[in-house]
């Protein structure tokens, strides 16, 4: 007999193409007639075209979010939204202006409307992680839900195919932990099957239709589903290691999940076994954590720590931070193992289920 609890969370979201022209009226439903934008300097031209679209409803524009969401940066922007008067948020980007959003709204509860242009997921979650004097730490509080999301197909068409297959399998990942999660139920155990089938579809298939609309709808329709799955459940190993590279190392953030997420499948995939049926009835067959090694390595994205800037003598720091405070994890956590497992990311191995046996 079933038994669970599911608490669905309170945003709303606007799902499609063209989208981006119901801001205007998105803000309107929040009450908001003075924003502030938030995003990084990549995305500095996209802020400056909604400024002009929402007129004075647009008090100003912050351009400075940076990766893992700096408390220094969040002071900052917290400075200038007293300096304008702002009465609410709008985020638009990836990680860093979803994150930097999250901060404002932690510190002072201000409504959000975020539009991601990535697979990133961090939208749809009641989590915000900081990183301060080199150590990122994570908490979760609805002080931090956005209010309300725009999804607009056509703002992804512009991110590059690398950067899109790192971003949508760092979605995977929400999915894939999900599945196992101690708070797991059924109904985000079918949201996290159908999410990891449309990424594993719509991935490999940017590299030949970056500009299909159909491709790209279903890969944000997959990190959408996935994101409700990281917001519903609790994190393990996955997760943790992530945190504890790009906070300590400074790691870039999506490209980090990409590599770790096949060797974190490997090291737990003796303790969950219906996960990983579920994962390979998504996928269409077994071998999932080379699976998702070979998209990437197809996809030409980095599969290996050493890439990505970090330097073996900072496998055993790693170790040692994450052993200290572990996520909770459905297979105990070895030092030995985890120690292989970052050694093995950090050279590029294709991890299979016999690698952490």
């Amino acid at each position: 007999m079933l038994n669970f609890t599911y608490q669905s969370l309170p945003a709303r979201v606007r799902f499609g193409r063209g989208t981006i022209a119901e801001l205007g009226g998105e803000l309107e439903k929040l009450g908001c007639d003075k924003v502030i934008l938030v995003t990084s300097a990549p995305q500095s031209e996209d802020a400056d075209r909604l400024r002009e679209q929402i007129g004075g409803a647009c008090a100003g524009v912050f351009k400075r979010a940076a990766m893992h969401t700096p408390t220094d940066v969040t002071q900052e922007a917290l400075a200038e939204v007293v300096r304008l008067g702002a009465d609410g948020v709008v985020a638009i980007g990836g990680g860093s202006a979803i994150g930097l959003s999250k901060a404002i709204a932690l510190h002072t509860d201000l409504p959000q409307l975020v539009i991601p242009t990535t697979y990133a997921g961090s939208e749809m979650t009641p989590i915000i992680g900081q990183t301060e004097n080199g150590v990122k730490t994570t908490q979760r509080t609805l002080k931090v839900l956005p209010e309300a999301v725009i999804y607009d197909v056509d703002l992804t068409f512009s991110l590059p195919v690398g950067m899109s297959v790192s971003s949508g399998i760092n979605a995977m990942a929400h999915a894939v932990e999900a599945l196992y999660a101690t708070d797991t139920n059924p109904v985000v155990a079918q949201m996290a099957e159908a999410g990891i089938a449309a990424l594993y579809r719509s991935l490999p298939a940017l590299r030949s239709g970056a500009s299909d609309p159909a491709i790209r709808g279903e890969a944000l329709y997959g990190s959408w589903l996935s994101a409700i799955c990281l917001a519903s459940t609790s994190m393990g190993l996955h997760h943790k290691l992530c945190h504890t590279l790009g906070g300590a190392l400074n790691l870039p953030h999506a490209e980090t999940h990409t590599i770790v997420l096949p060797h974190a499948i490997a090291y737990n995939a003796p303790n969950v076994r219906d996960a990983v049926e579920a994962i390979k009835r998504a996928m269409g067959g077994g071998g999932i954590a080379g699976r998702i090694y070979d998209i990437a390595l197809d996809s030409g994205v980095p599969v290996s720590l050493r890439e990505v800037g970090m330097r073996e003598c900072d496998i055993e720091k790693v170790t040692d931070l994450v052993m200290s405070r572990p996520y909770a994890n459905p297979r105990p956590l070895d030092a030995t193992l985890i120690r292989r497992l970052l050694a093995n990311a950090w050279s590029g191995l294709r991890p299979d289920h016999s690698t952490y046996l």
